[in-house]
Protein backbone atom coordinates (compact mmCIF):
# COMPACT_ATOMS: atom_id res chain seq x y z
CA UNK A 1 0.00 0.00 0.00
CA UNK A 2 2.19 2.33 0.26
CA UNK A 3 4.70 1.61 -1.91
CA UNK A 4 1.27 2.41 -4.34
CA UNK A 5 0.93 5.65 -2.63
CA UNK A 6 4.58 6.71 -2.93
CA UNK A 7 4.81 5.70 -6.72
CA UNK A 8 1.55 7.58 -7.03
CA UNK A 9 3.06 10.63 -5.38
CA UNK A 10 6.29 10.43 -7.42
CA UNK A 11 4.17 10.54 -10.76
CA UNK A 12 2.51 13.90 -9.99
CA UNK A 13 5.32 14.98 -8.74
CA UNK A 14 7.07 14.46 -12.24
CA UNK A 15 4.27 15.58 -14.52
CA UNK A 16 4.21 18.99 -12.38
CA UNK A 17 8.44 19.55 -12.42
CA UNK A 18 7.91 18.64 -16.13
CA UNK A 19 6.88 21.59 -17.55
CA UNK A 20 8.24 25.48 -17.16
CA UNK A 21 5.77 26.45 -14.57
CA UNK A 22 7.25 24.05 -12.02
CA UNK A 23 8.91 27.25 -10.09
CA UNK A 24 7.51 26.79 -6.77
CA UNK A 25 8.13 22.92 -6.68
CA UNK A 26 12.16 23.19 -8.26
CA UNK A 27 12.90 26.14 -5.29
CA UNK A 28 11.62 23.77 -2.70
CA UNK A 29 13.80 20.95 -4.07
CA UNK A 30 16.74 23.26 -4.42
CA UNK A 31 16.78 23.45 -0.43
CA UNK A 32 18.13 19.82 0.13
CA UNK A 33 20.45 19.94 -2.60
CA UNK A 34 21.88 23.00 -1.11
CA UNK A 35 21.96 21.15 2.25
CA UNK A 36 23.43 17.89 0.58
CA UNK A 37 26.08 20.11 -1.30
CA UNK A 38 26.91 21.93 1.17
CA UNK A 39 27.33 19.14 3.64
CA UNK A 40 29.57 17.40 1.36
CA UNK A 41 31.56 20.43 0.64
CA UNK A 42 32.23 20.66 4.46
CA UNK A 43 33.21 16.93 4.97
CA UNK A 44 35.94 17.36 1.46
CA UNK A 45 37.54 20.34 3.40
CA UNK A 46 37.85 19.11 7.13
CA UNK A 47 39.44 15.91 5.63
CA UNK A 48 42.17 17.80 3.60
CA UNK A 49 42.53 20.72 5.74
CA UNK A 50 42.94 18.78 8.75
CA UNK A 51 45.20 16.06 6.95
CA UNK A 52 47.36 18.98 5.90
CA UNK A 53 47.45 20.33 9.62
CA UNK A 54 49.36 17.04 10.78
CA UNK A 55 52.63 18.07 8.81
CA UNK A 56 52.73 20.97 7.57
CA UNK A 57 53.99 23.85 10.23
CA UNK A 58 50.93 26.39 11.15
CA UNK A 59 48.10 23.80 11.75
CA UNK A 60 45.38 23.11 10.37
CA UNK A 61 44.54 25.00 7.40
CA UNK A 62 47.48 25.95 6.39
CA UNK A 63 49.34 25.45 2.82
CA UNK A 64 52.79 25.70 4.35
CA UNK A 65 54.53 23.72 1.94
CA UNK A 66 57.56 25.95 1.86
CA UNK A 67 58.48 24.82 5.12
CA UNK A 68 59.25 21.16 3.53
CA UNK A 69 62.79 19.69 3.45
CA UNK A 70 63.73 19.87 -0.96
CA UNK A 71 63.41 16.09 -0.77
CA UNK A 72 59.78 16.13 0.75
CA UNK A 73 58.71 18.69 -1.40
CA UNK A 74 59.77 15.90 -4.51
CA UNK A 75 58.44 12.81 -2.72
CA UNK A 76 55.38 14.16 -1.76
CA UNK A 77 53.54 15.31 -4.63
CA UNK A 78 54.80 11.83 -6.04
CA UNK A 79 54.08 9.49 -3.67
CA UNK A 80 50.63 10.71 -3.73
CA UNK A 81 50.37 10.90 -7.40
CA UNK A 82 51.41 7.31 -6.98
CA UNK A 83 48.92 6.36 -4.73
CA UNK A 84 46.19 7.93 -6.78
CA UNK A 85 46.96 6.07 -10.22
CA UNK A 86 47.15 2.79 -8.47
CA UNK A 87 43.97 3.33 -7.14
CA UNK A 88 42.62 4.83 -11.13
CA UNK A 89 44.65 2.01 -12.11
CA UNK A 90 41.73 -0.71 -10.61
CA UNK A 91 38.78 1.45 -10.98
CA UNK A 92 36.88 0.54 -13.64
CA UNK A 93 37.02 3.16 -17.23
CA UNK A 94 33.74 4.85 -16.73
CA UNK A 95 34.31 4.99 -12.83
CA UNK A 96 37.53 7.21 -13.37
CA UNK A 97 35.97 10.17 -15.42
CA UNK A 98 35.35 13.24 -12.64
CA UNK A 99 35.33 16.48 -12.08
CA UNK A 100 33.99 19.46 -14.25
CA UNK A 101 34.43 18.14 -17.67
CA UNK A 102 32.60 14.71 -16.75
CA UNK A 103 29.74 17.07 -15.32
CA UNK A 104 29.88 18.94 -18.47
CA UNK A 105 29.54 16.06 -20.29
CA UNK A 106 27.08 14.07 -18.23
CA UNK A 107 24.62 17.36 -18.84
CA UNK A 108 25.10 17.10 -22.66
CA UNK A 109 24.96 13.28 -23.33
CA UNK A 110 23.37 12.16 -20.44
CA UNK A 111 20.50 14.49 -19.20
CA UNK A 112 22.99 15.14 -16.06
CA UNK A 113 22.71 11.57 -15.00
CA UNK A 114 25.91 11.47 -12.14
CA UNK A 115 27.01 7.95 -10.36
CA UNK A 116 28.08 7.80 -6.87
CA UNK A 117 30.82 5.86 -7.41
CA UNK A 118 32.02 8.39 -9.87
CA UNK A 119 31.65 11.01 -6.94
CA UNK A 120 33.22 8.67 -4.28
CA UNK A 121 36.18 8.27 -6.58
CA UNK A 122 36.18 12.73 -6.94
CA UNK A 123 36.36 12.79 -3.24
CA UNK A 124 39.10 10.47 -2.45
CA UNK A 125 41.32 11.27 -5.55
CA UNK A 126 41.48 14.67 -5.25
CA UNK A 127 41.66 14.93 -1.37
CA UNK A 128 44.85 13.08 -1.87
CA UNK A 129 46.37 15.16 -4.76
CA UNK A 130 45.71 18.18 -2.86
CA UNK A 131 46.79 17.38 0.67
CA UNK A 132 49.96 15.92 -1.78
CA UNK A 133 50.71 19.42 -2.85
CA UNK A 134 49.71 19.40 -6.80
CA UNK A 135 49.22 22.22 -8.40
CA UNK A 136 45.21 21.57 -8.46
CA UNK A 137 42.50 23.63 -6.72
CA UNK A 138 39.52 22.16 -5.10
CA UNK A 139 36.33 23.65 -6.85
CA UNK A 140 36.89 20.86 -9.70
CA UNK A 141 35.96 17.98 -7.20
CA UNK A 142 33.54 20.30 -5.60
CA UNK A 143 31.70 21.11 -8.84
CA UNK A 144 31.18 17.22 -9.16
CA UNK A 145 30.40 16.51 -5.59
CA UNK A 146 27.69 18.95 -5.60
CA UNK A 147 26.34 18.03 -9.19
CA UNK A 148 26.42 14.07 -8.40
CA UNK A 149 24.45 15.66 -4.77
CA UNK A 150 21.72 16.75 -6.69
CA UNK A 151 21.62 14.20 -9.46
CA UNK A 152 21.00 11.63 -6.97
CA UNK A 153 18.38 13.52 -5.36
CA UNK A 154 16.47 13.82 -8.80
CA UNK A 155 17.27 10.01 -9.62
CA UNK A 156 16.12 8.92 -6.32
CA UNK A 157 12.44 10.95 -6.76
CA UNK A 158 12.25 9.48 -10.55
CA UNK A 159 12.22 13.50 -11.54
CA UNK A 160 12.08 14.12 -15.43
CA UNK A 161 15.10 14.95 -16.59
CA UNK A 162 14.66 18.24 -17.26
CA UNK A 163 14.15 19.10 -13.77
CA UNK A 164 17.34 16.99 -12.91
CA UNK A 165 19.23 18.94 -14.83
CA UNK A 166 18.34 21.86 -13.14
CA UNK A 167 19.26 19.90 -9.72
CA UNK A 168 22.67 19.35 -11.14
CA UNK A 169 23.02 22.69 -11.85
CA UNK A 170 21.83 23.99 -8.42
CA UNK A 171 24.00 21.90 -6.82
CA UNK A 172 27.06 22.96 -8.97
CA UNK A 173 26.15 26.21 -7.68
CA UNK A 174 25.93 25.40 -4.20
CA UNK A 175 29.23 23.66 -3.82
CA UNK A 176 31.14 26.64 -5.56
CA UNK A 177 29.40 28.95 -3.14
CA UNK A 178 30.24 26.52 -0.35
CA UNK A 179 33.59 25.86 -1.35
CA UNK A 180 34.92 29.81 -1.40
CA UNK A 181 32.06 31.75 0.77
CA UNK A 182 30.59 33.09 -2.63
CA UNK A 183 27.02 32.27 -3.50
CA UNK A 184 26.85 35.38 -6.17
CA UNK A 185 29.50 33.81 -8.38
CA UNK A 186 28.47 30.18 -7.79
CA UNK A 187 25.03 31.45 -9.47
CA UNK A 188 26.93 33.08 -12.64
CA UNK A 189 29.24 30.60 -12.73
CA UNK A 190 26.63 27.81 -13.46
CA UNK A 191 25.02 29.48 -16.05
CA UNK A 192 28.20 31.46 -17.75
CA UNK A 193 29.94 28.38 -17.81
CA UNK A 194 28.28 25.03 -17.41
CA UNK A 195 24.32 25.43 -18.32
CA UNK A 196 25.36 28.32 -20.65
CA UNK A 197 21.50 29.70 -20.67
CA UNK A 198 19.78 32.02 -18.15
CA UNK A 199 15.87 31.38 -17.29
CA UNK A 200 14.29 32.11 -14.44
CA UNK A 201 12.85 28.44 -13.81
CA UNK A 202 16.63 27.62 -13.45
CA UNK A 203 17.71 30.79 -11.95
CA UNK A 204 16.06 31.28 -8.94
CA UNK A 205 16.37 27.58 -7.50
CA UNK A 206 20.11 27.81 -8.29
CA UNK A 207 19.86 31.11 -6.44
CA UNK A 208 18.24 29.01 -3.06
CA UNK A 209 20.53 26.43 -3.29
CA UNK A 210 23.75 28.76 -3.53
CA UNK A 211 22.42 30.53 -0.48
CA UNK A 212 21.08 27.48 1.46
CA UNK A 213 24.97 26.19 0.69
CA UNK A 214 26.34 29.45 1.85
CA UNK A 215 24.39 29.27 5.32
CA UNK A 216 25.39 25.69 6.03
CA UNK A 217 28.91 26.56 5.72
CA UNK A 218 29.69 29.82 7.54
CA UNK A 219 27.57 28.48 9.96
CA UNK A 220 31.06 26.47 10.19
CA UNK A 221 34.15 28.60 8.63
CA UNK A 222 32.63 32.16 9.51
CA UNK A 223 31.03 34.73 6.95
CA UNK A 224 34.63 36.56 6.25
CA UNK A 225 36.03 36.53 2.94
CA UNK A 226 38.28 34.29 1.76
CA UNK A 227 41.78 37.11 1.63
CA UNK A 228 41.69 39.60 4.25
CA UNK A 229 43.48 42.90 2.54
CA UNK A 230 43.48 46.25 2.93
CA UNK A 231 41.48 48.95 0.88
CA UNK A 232 42.82 48.98 -2.33
CA UNK A 233 41.97 51.20 -5.54
CA UNK A 234 43.19 52.69 -8.47
CA UNK A 235 45.13 55.80 -8.45
CA UNK A 236 44.09 57.74 -11.53
CA UNK A 237 42.37 56.88 -14.86
CA UNK A 238 45.80 57.28 -16.39
CA UNK A 239 46.60 54.02 -15.02
CA UNK A 240 43.74 52.34 -17.60
CA UNK A 241 46.41 52.04 -20.51
CA UNK A 242 48.30 50.19 -18.66
CA UNK A 243 45.35 47.82 -17.56
CA UNK A 244 44.77 47.46 -20.84
CA UNK A 245 48.35 46.24 -21.22
CA UNK A 246 48.01 43.67 -18.35
CA UNK A 247 44.79 42.29 -19.78
CA UNK A 248 47.29 41.83 -23.37
CA UNK A 249 49.67 40.28 -21.23
CA UNK A 250 47.49 38.04 -19.01
CA UNK A 251 45.22 37.21 -22.07
CA UNK A 252 48.21 35.36 -23.56
CA UNK A 253 49.41 33.47 -20.53
CA UNK A 254 45.75 32.50 -20.84
CA UNK A 255 46.05 31.23 -23.68
CA UNK A 256 49.56 29.51 -23.33
CA UNK A 257 47.84 27.65 -20.53
CA UNK A 258 45.12 26.60 -22.65
CA UNK A 259 47.24 25.64 -24.96
CA UNK A 260 50.01 23.37 -22.94
CA UNK A 261 46.85 21.97 -21.30
CA UNK A 262 45.53 20.52 -24.30
CA UNK A 263 49.03 19.71 -25.61
CA UNK A 264 49.97 17.79 -22.36
CA UNK A 265 46.49 15.75 -22.82
CA UNK A 266 47.89 13.90 -25.51
CA UNK A 267 51.23 12.85 -24.35
CA UNK A 268 52.05 9.38 -23.30
CA UNK A 269 48.22 8.03 -24.75
CA UNK A 270 49.39 4.40 -24.17
CA UNK A 271 50.90 4.87 -20.92
CA UNK A 272 49.22 3.10 -17.72
CA UNK A 273 47.29 5.22 -15.51
CA UNK A 274 49.22 4.98 -12.57
CA UNK A 275 52.72 6.04 -14.97
CA UNK A 276 51.20 9.04 -16.00
CA UNK A 277 49.77 10.10 -12.24
CA UNK A 278 53.47 8.92 -11.14
CA UNK A 279 55.20 11.30 -13.96
CA UNK A 280 52.78 14.19 -13.37
CA UNK A 281 53.36 14.37 -9.29
CA UNK A 282 57.23 14.07 -10.18
CA UNK A 283 57.43 16.80 -12.78
CA UNK A 284 55.60 19.03 -10.01
CA UNK A 285 57.60 18.03 -7.43
CA UNK A 286 61.07 19.12 -9.15
CA UNK A 287 59.66 22.41 -10.23
CA UNK A 288 58.67 22.98 -5.89
CA UNK A 289 62.50 22.57 -5.79
CA UNK A 290 63.35 25.83 -7.62
CA UNK A 291 59.65 27.67 -5.82
CA UNK A 292 57.60 25.40 -3.36
CA UNK A 293 54.66 28.26 -3.19
CA UNK A 294 53.42 26.55 -6.37
CA UNK A 295 52.53 23.52 -4.21
CA UNK A 296 48.82 23.31 -3.24
CA UNK A 297 45.74 25.33 -3.84
CA UNK A 298 48.27 28.15 -3.47
CA UNK A 299 46.04 30.59 -1.49
CA UNK A 300 48.78 31.97 0.97
CA UNK A 301 51.03 32.81 -1.80
CA UNK A 302 47.85 35.11 -3.33
CA UNK A 303 47.88 36.32 -0.30
CA UNK A 304 51.06 37.23 0.21
CA UNK A 305 50.73 38.55 -2.96
CA UNK A 306 47.66 40.69 -2.37
CA UNK A 307 50.00 42.06 0.13
CA UNK A 308 52.60 43.25 -1.50
CA UNK A 309 54.94 40.55 0.40
CA UNK A 310 56.56 39.45 -2.51
CA UNK A 311 59.45 40.31 -5.07
CA UNK A 312 59.50 40.58 -8.78
CA UNK A 313 62.07 37.45 -9.15
CA UNK A 314 59.97 35.54 -6.85
CA UNK A 315 56.37 36.48 -8.72
CA UNK A 316 57.83 35.98 -11.95
CA UNK A 317 59.00 32.45 -11.15
CA UNK A 318 56.16 31.47 -9.70
CA UNK A 319 53.51 32.44 -12.74
CA UNK A 320 55.66 30.26 -15.17
CA UNK A 321 56.27 27.23 -12.78
CA UNK A 322 52.65 27.22 -11.75
CA UNK A 323 51.60 28.00 -15.20
CA UNK A 324 53.63 24.85 -16.15
CA UNK A 325 53.01 22.71 -13.38
CA UNK A 326 49.44 23.13 -13.51
CA UNK A 327 48.78 22.41 -16.74
CA UNK A 328 51.47 19.48 -16.73
CA UNK A 329 49.95 17.84 -13.61
CA UNK A 330 46.23 17.82 -14.91
CA UNK A 331 47.18 17.13 -18.49
CA UNK A 332 48.68 13.91 -16.68
CA UNK A 333 45.28 13.23 -15.29
CA UNK A 334 45.62 14.11 -11.70
CA UNK A 335 42.23 14.99 -10.44
CA UNK A 336 41.49 18.29 -9.30
CA UNK A 337 40.30 21.57 -10.42
CA UNK A 338 41.64 24.59 -12.72
CA UNK A 339 40.25 27.51 -11.52
CA UNK A 340 42.33 28.37 -8.22
CA UNK A 341 46.10 27.97 -10.01
CA UNK A 342 44.53 29.97 -12.60
CA UNK A 343 43.87 32.72 -9.45
CA UNK A 344 47.08 32.01 -8.37
CA UNK A 345 48.83 32.65 -11.54
CA UNK A 346 46.86 35.69 -11.74
CA UNK A 347 47.40 37.17 -8.59
CA UNK A 348 51.57 36.86 -9.06
CA UNK A 349 51.44 37.65 -12.60
CA UNK A 350 49.32 41.33 -11.95
CA UNK A 351 51.68 41.93 -9.08
CA UNK A 352 54.65 41.55 -11.21
CA UNK A 353 52.90 43.90 -13.59
CA UNK A 354 52.31 46.64 -10.91
CA UNK A 355 55.94 46.13 -9.39
CA UNK A 356 57.12 46.42 -12.65
CA UNK A 357 54.90 49.48 -12.91
CA UNK A 358 56.01 50.98 -9.57
CA UNK A 359 59.64 50.70 -10.18
CA UNK A 360 60.39 51.81 -13.19
CA UNK A 361 57.83 53.44 -15.18
CA UNK A 362 57.21 57.27 -14.56
CA UNK A 363 54.05 58.69 -12.51
CA UNK A 364 52.29 57.42 -10.01
CA UNK A 365 50.87 53.96 -9.94
CA UNK A 366 48.59 52.42 -7.99
CA UNK A 367 50.61 49.16 -5.47
CA UNK A 368 51.85 45.92 -6.69
CA UNK A 369 48.68 44.63 -4.87
CA UNK A 370 46.30 45.82 -6.65
CA UNK A 371 47.46 44.89 -9.89
CA UNK A 372 47.37 41.32 -7.94
CA UNK A 373 43.45 41.81 -6.98
CA UNK A 374 42.43 42.77 -11.04
CA UNK A 375 45.12 40.21 -12.18
CA UNK A 376 43.36 36.91 -10.13
CA UNK A 377 39.79 37.49 -11.98
CA UNK A 378 41.52 38.70 -15.25
CA UNK A 379 43.71 35.19 -15.57
CA UNK A 380 40.42 33.38 -14.33
CA UNK A 381 37.90 35.31 -16.58
CA UNK A 382 40.30 35.00 -19.83
CA UNK A 383 40.55 30.92 -19.05
CA UNK A 384 36.56 30.00 -18.58
CA UNK A 385 36.11 33.32 -21.32
CA UNK A 386 33.54 33.89 -18.43
CA UNK A 387 34.04 37.43 -17.36
CA UNK A 388 30.97 38.25 -15.34
CA UNK A 389 31.46 35.01 -13.19
CA UNK A 390 35.35 36.21 -12.96
CA UNK A 391 34.28 39.98 -11.64
CA UNK A 392 31.19 38.72 -9.23
CA UNK A 393 34.22 35.98 -7.54
CA UNK A 394 36.80 38.57 -7.15
CA UNK A 395 34.36 40.77 -5.46
CA UNK A 396 32.61 38.25 -3.39
CA UNK A 397 36.57 36.74 -2.62
CA UNK A 398 38.16 40.09 -1.30
CA UNK A 399 34.72 42.13 -0.55
CA UNK A 400 36.51 45.28 -2.64
CA UNK A 401 34.33 47.02 -5.34
CA UNK A 402 36.85 49.32 -6.70
CA UNK A 403 38.01 46.79 -8.74
CA UNK A 404 34.59 46.62 -10.76
CA UNK A 405 36.34 49.50 -13.46
CA UNK A 406 39.21 48.13 -13.89
CA UNK A 407 38.39 44.83 -13.35
CA UNK A 408 35.99 45.04 -16.60
CA UNK A 409 38.56 46.57 -18.74
CA UNK A 410 41.52 44.23 -17.86
CA UNK A 411 38.98 41.21 -18.09
CA UNK A 412 37.44 42.19 -21.62
CA UNK A 413 40.75 42.70 -22.64
CA UNK A 414 42.52 39.10 -21.56
CA UNK A 415 39.84 37.62 -22.82
CA UNK A 416 39.49 38.89 -26.58
CA UNK A 417 43.69 38.65 -26.75
CA UNK A 418 43.07 35.02 -25.89
CA UNK A 419 39.60 34.09 -27.84
CA UNK A 420 40.63 36.47 -30.96
CA UNK A 421 44.20 36.89 -31.39
CA UNK A 422 45.42 33.38 -30.25
CA UNK A 423 41.57 31.29 -31.07
CA UNK A 424 40.80 30.19 -27.30
CA UNK A 425 37.56 29.46 -26.36
CA UNK A 426 36.72 28.52 -22.46
CA UNK A 427 39.45 25.93 -21.63
CA UNK A 428 36.16 23.49 -20.75
CA UNK A 429 35.20 23.40 -24.65
CA UNK A 430 38.64 23.13 -25.83
CA UNK A 431 39.30 20.00 -23.65
CA UNK A 432 35.65 18.87 -24.21
CA UNK A 433 35.97 18.63 -27.75
CA UNK A 434 39.86 17.42 -27.19
CA UNK A 435 38.25 13.81 -26.47
CA UNK A 436 35.64 14.28 -29.61
CA UNK A 437 32.20 15.69 -27.88
CA UNK A 438 30.66 19.09 -28.63
CA UNK A 439 29.04 21.20 -25.87
CA UNK A 440 27.42 23.78 -28.15
CA UNK A 441 23.41 24.16 -27.57
CA UNK A 442 21.28 25.78 -30.34
CA UNK A 443 18.29 27.85 -29.03
CA UNK A 444 15.93 25.39 -29.63
CA UNK A 445 17.99 22.32 -27.93
CA UNK A 446 18.23 24.81 -24.98
CA UNK A 447 14.33 25.13 -25.02
CA UNK A 448 13.61 22.01 -25.69
CA UNK A 449 15.65 20.41 -22.63
CA UNK A 450 13.37 22.75 -20.38
CA UNK A 451 10.69 21.04 -21.07
CA UNK A 452 9.27 17.50 -20.34
CA UNK A 453 7.80 15.00 -22.67
CA UNK A 454 5.09 14.43 -19.19
CA UNK A 455 4.09 18.09 -19.63
CA UNK A 456 2.66 18.50 -22.96
CA UNK A 457 1.79 14.52 -23.45
CA UNK A 458 -1.91 13.58 -23.63
CA UNK A 459 -3.37 11.79 -21.55
CA UNK A 460 -6.45 11.34 -22.98
CA UNK A 461 -5.91 7.45 -23.94
CA UNK A 462 -6.76 3.98 -23.86
CA UNK A 463 -5.00 0.97 -24.50
CA UNK A 464 -6.29 -1.96 -26.33
CA UNK A 465 -5.40 -4.64 -28.57
CA UNK A 466 -5.80 -5.26 -32.05
CA UNK A 467 -8.24 -7.79 -31.83
CA UNK A 468 -11.13 -6.47 -29.47
CA UNK A 469 -14.54 -7.46 -28.57
CA UNK A 470 -17.44 -4.72 -29.71
CA UNK A 471 -18.55 -4.83 -25.65
CA UNK A 472 -14.63 -3.64 -24.71
CA UNK A 473 -14.41 -1.43 -27.36
CA UNK A 474 -17.65 0.20 -26.55
CA UNK A 475 -16.45 0.58 -23.19
CA UNK A 476 -13.40 2.51 -23.90
CA UNK A 477 -15.33 5.09 -26.21
CA UNK A 478 -17.52 5.59 -23.38
CA UNK A 479 -14.69 6.83 -21.15
CA UNK A 480 -14.42 9.63 -24.09
CA UNK A 481 -10.29 9.35 -24.66
CA UNK A 482 -8.77 11.13 -27.83
CA UNK A 483 -6.16 8.54 -29.04
CA UNK A 484 -6.51 4.78 -28.66
CA UNK A 485 -2.96 2.79 -28.79
CA UNK A 486 -3.24 -0.86 -30.32
CA UNK A 487 -0.83 -3.73 -29.51
CA UNK A 488 -0.25 -6.49 -30.69
CA UNK A 489 1.45 -9.13 -28.35
CA UNK A 490 1.29 -7.00 -25.56
CA UNK A 491 3.38 -4.49 -27.73
CA UNK A 492 2.39 -1.27 -28.64
CA UNK A 493 2.11 -0.55 -32.58
CA UNK A 494 0.68 2.39 -33.53
CA UNK A 495 -1.87 5.16 -32.61
CA UNK A 496 -5.52 5.94 -33.98
CA UNK A 497 -7.77 8.60 -33.41
CA UNK A 498 -10.69 7.22 -31.10
CA UNK A 499 -13.14 9.05 -33.41
CA UNK A 500 -11.86 6.87 -35.91
CA UNK A 501 -13.14 3.50 -33.42
CA UNK A 502 -16.11 5.46 -32.83
CA UNK A 503 -16.90 5.83 -36.72
CA UNK A 504 -16.76 2.45 -37.42
CA UNK A 505 -18.98 1.15 -34.41
CA UNK A 506 -21.46 3.35 -35.13
CA UNK A 507 -21.59 2.30 -39.19
CA UNK A 508 -21.67 -1.01 -37.99
CA UNK A 509 -24.76 -0.34 -35.74
CA UNK A 510 -26.86 1.02 -38.40
CA UNK A 511 -25.83 -1.49 -40.84
CA UNK A 512 -26.34 -4.39 -38.52
CA UNK A 513 -23.62 -5.76 -38.71
CA UNK A 514 -23.01 -8.69 -36.32
CA UNK A 515 -19.49 -8.94 -35.43
CA UNK A 516 -18.59 -9.41 -31.86
CA UNK A 517 -14.87 -8.67 -32.89
CA UNK A 518 -13.50 -5.97 -34.08
CA UNK A 519 -9.56 -5.91 -36.02
CA UNK A 520 -8.41 -2.54 -35.35
CA UNK A 521 -5.27 -2.84 -37.47
CA UNK A 522 -8.26 -3.54 -40.19
CA UNK A 523 -10.99 -1.12 -40.20
CA UNK A 524 -10.59 2.69 -41.58
CA UNK A 525 -8.40 4.95 -39.43
CA UNK A 526 -5.80 7.50 -39.56
CA UNK A 527 -2.64 5.19 -37.90
CA UNK A 528 0.81 6.56 -36.63
CA UNK A 529 3.18 4.23 -35.86
CA UNK A 530 4.40 4.93 -32.92
CA UNK A 531 7.77 3.99 -30.73
CA UNK A 532 8.27 4.47 -26.72
CA UNK A 533 9.65 7.35 -25.06
CA UNK A 534 10.54 7.65 -20.86
CA UNK A 535 8.76 9.61 -18.63
CA UNK A 536 11.71 11.38 -17.75
CA UNK A 537 12.59 12.32 -21.16
CA UNK A 538 13.09 15.92 -22.27
CA UNK A 539 11.36 17.33 -25.65
CA UNK A 540 14.66 17.17 -27.09
CA UNK A 541 15.07 13.28 -26.12
CA UNK A 542 11.68 12.99 -27.74
CA UNK A 543 12.86 15.07 -30.78
CA UNK A 544 15.34 13.00 -31.50
CA UNK A 545 13.50 9.65 -30.91
CA UNK A 546 11.10 11.13 -33.74
CA UNK A 547 14.20 11.53 -35.78
CA UNK A 548 15.88 8.69 -35.45
CA UNK A 549 12.61 6.08 -36.21
CA UNK A 550 10.92 7.94 -38.55
CA UNK A 551 7.48 7.07 -36.10
CA UNK A 552 5.01 10.04 -36.04
CA UNK A 553 4.54 9.44 -32.61
CA UNK A 554 5.65 8.14 -29.30
CA UNK A 555 3.66 6.59 -26.20
CA UNK A 556 4.92 7.84 -22.65
CA UNK A 557 5.83 4.52 -20.31
CA UNK A 558 7.42 4.46 -17.07
CA UNK A 559 8.02 1.31 -15.32
CA UNK A 560 6.58 0.77 -11.91
CA UNK A 561 7.62 -2.47 -10.87
CA UNK A 562 10.47 -4.50 -12.75
CA UNK A 563 9.23 -5.88 -16.00
CA UNK A 564 6.04 -3.91 -15.72
CA UNK A 565 5.79 -0.64 -18.09
CA UNK A 566 2.65 1.50 -18.08
CA UNK A 567 1.66 4.06 -20.84
CA UNK A 568 0.79 7.69 -19.45
CA UNK A 569 0.20 8.89 -22.74
CA UNK A 570 1.45 9.90 -26.22
CA UNK A 571 3.09 12.74 -27.63
CA UNK A 572 2.51 13.26 -31.59
CA UNK A 573 5.25 15.24 -33.81
CA UNK A 574 2.78 17.71 -34.26
CA UNK A 575 1.79 18.06 -30.59
CA UNK A 576 5.68 18.39 -29.92
CA UNK A 577 6.54 21.12 -32.12
CA UNK A 578 3.81 22.81 -31.25
CA UNK A 579 4.50 23.24 -27.69
CA UNK A 580 7.86 24.35 -28.53
CA UNK A 581 7.16 26.86 -30.68
CA UNK A 582 4.41 28.52 -28.06
CA UNK A 583 6.93 28.50 -25.00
Amino acid sequence: MFRSHWNQWLDKLGIRVSGLEALPQLSMLAIPVGLLSGGVIILFRLLVESTQGLFLAGGEGTENYEGLAPLARVLLPTIGALLIGLLWQYLKGASREVGILHVMERLAYHEGRLSWRNALAQFAGAAVSIISGHSVGREGPSVHLGATSGSQLGQWLRLPNNSNRTLVACGIAAAIAASFNTPLAGVIFVMEVVMMEYTLASFAPVILSAVTATTLTRIVYGSMPAFSIPPLQLGSLLELPYVVLMGIVLGTLAALFIHLLQRSTLLFPGWPVWLRFTLGGLAIGLLALIAPEIMGIGYDTVNQALLGQLGLVLLVTVTLLKLAATAFGMGMGLPGGLISPTLVIGAVAGGAMGTVAETWLPGEFSSPAFYALIGMGTMMGATLQAPLAALIAMLELTANPNIILPGMLALITAGMVSRELFGKESVYLELIRARGLDYRDSPLTQALRRIGVASVMDRNIEALPQYVTHKRATEALAREPRWIVVSEDNKPVSLMPAADLARHLKEAAEEETSEETVDLNDIPAQRREISPIDFQATLQEAHATLKSTGVDALYVIRRTVPGIDVIYGVLTRSELERSYTLE
